[in-house]
């Protein structure tokens, strides 16, 4: 069996960016094959299958994600990534496991060892999924159109886990839509160039983008429904190079996230009408261009197939399973679910150590000061999260696969 701890801390110390998970699926698959499973490598990219048989039954799909985030860790620990590579631009940037997905492998790779162990319990077909691109949106996405259904069993449950900065040691779970769609948006405004002295001549771009910013915000407040959800954030803005320079072009990256196919129907329109209007009011010359980098549906979790994991849960972690609100966060492991026409079912695990939360502590005050994903602070405790990690993935699955 793999020490998992040290697998942990050797994958914390060598993240790998979206698509470049070469060093990451090379660990997963030669662990795969030393349990028994049938391994199948390069699935969109550096996406890794193992299916493991053992008779008649039903077929679960577990699914972990692999790459890491373009961020400079700062976390203090002696395992800390120092990794620096060059992106897709070819700029040289550091990178870190700031969302937890070597935590998500490590338990992924537990669970399928767990399993392989314990072949006499349980009969029916394991099928580890291991997920490149997760950070980017585009990593199940590119598994499936790369034949992932055509090269392993067709599954009757989905099921995958998220390290969050909860208590370590509790589940955490939602039945329904349980993360909100996103839409990446990149959108390019068109002025008039020229002479800093002489803005009279020109279109100006700066202000251009300012008001399309400013308007932008009005969308969540004054056109959406209170009752309705939606996050519209402005995380990119370049424009201008120069003091004395008004620019003739800038460009500003948008992240959008909703729940329903309605009101994420009517912020899209809202953002095209406002960008449209606002280059119109400014006298462009050109109209502005709007591209979708990518977009991923909400994560919703199927009711039925909810209840049963969370009973397992139940009898398995008593007293540490806890239902909580839907999140703006967004996931593209829905796809898969919805690719195999299969119920899907995705938790959180509490990755932050418990001793923050002990009485008289208030729950909400700690979310809000430990570091989050994302952070280049966050870091999960190694354990107990990794061992109720792996007993999460196997509980799931053993409340399907047949004794």
């Amino acid at each position: 069996m793999t020490d998992l701890n040290r697998l942990y801390l050797d994958l914390h110390s060598h993240p790998e960016l979206s698509g470049q998970e070469k060093r990451t699926a090379g660990i997963v698959a030669a662990a795969l094959r030393e349990s028994g499973y049938e391994v199948i490598e390069h699935i969109g990219g550096y996406g890794v299958a193992g299916i493991l048989r053992n008779g008649e039954g039903p077929t679960v799909w577990l699914r972990a994600d692999m790459d890491a985030l373009p961020v400079k860790e700062d976390t203090g620990l002696a395992y800390a990534s120092e990794v620096v590579v060059a992106n897709e631009d070819g700029i040289p940037t550091p990178v870190m496991h700031a969302c937890g997905h070597d935590m998500h492998v490590t338990a992924l790779i537990g669970a399928a060892e767990t399993l392989a162990a314990s072949i006499g319990e349980w009969t029916g077909t394991v099928v580890t999924v291991f997920q490149p691109a997760e950070e980017n949106l585009s990593g199940a996405r590119a598994m499936v159109d790369d034949g992932l259904l055509d090269k392993v069993p067709h599954p009757d449950v989905v099921l995958g886990q998220h390290v969050a900065p909860g208590p370590a040691g509790m589940v955490f779970y939602h039945s329904g839509a349980t993360l909100a769609a996103s839409d990446a948006l990149e959108i390019t405004l068109f002025g008039r160039g020229g002479h800093g002295s002489r803005p009279e001549t020109t279109v100006d771009t700066v202000v251009l983008a300012a008001s399309v910013i400013m308007r932008l915000q009005t969308i969540v407040s004054r056109e959406i429904a209170a009752g309705d959800e939606a996050v519209v954030t402005i995380g990119r803005v370049e424009v201008g190079t120069k003091n004395n320079i008004i620019p003739d072009e800038g460009v500003l990256e948008l992240s959008v996230r909703t729940y329903t196919p309605e009101v994420r129907a009517k912020v899209l329109a809202a953002i095209n009408r406002i960008v449209e209007g606002e280059a119109a009011a400014s006298g462009a010359d050109r109209s502005p261009e709007i591209r979708t980098v990518y977009h991923s549906p909400p994560t919703v979790n199927d009711d039925d197939a909810t209840r049963r994991v969370v009973g397992a849960f139940n009898s398995a972690f008593p007293g540490r399973v806890m239902a909580v609100p839907a999140g703006t966060g967004s996931e593209d492991f829905g796809i898969l679910g919805a690719a195999a026409g299969a119920p899907s079912v995705y938790w959180f695990l509490g990755g932050a150590d418990p001793k923050l939360f002990a009485p008289p502590a208030d729950l909400m005050q700690v979310l809000g000061q430990i570091p989050s994903n994302h952070s280049p602070k966050y870091a999960p405790v190694i354990e107990p999260t990794t061992t109720v990690g792996v007993a999460a993935l196997v509980t799931a699955a053993r409340a399907w696969l047949t004794e």
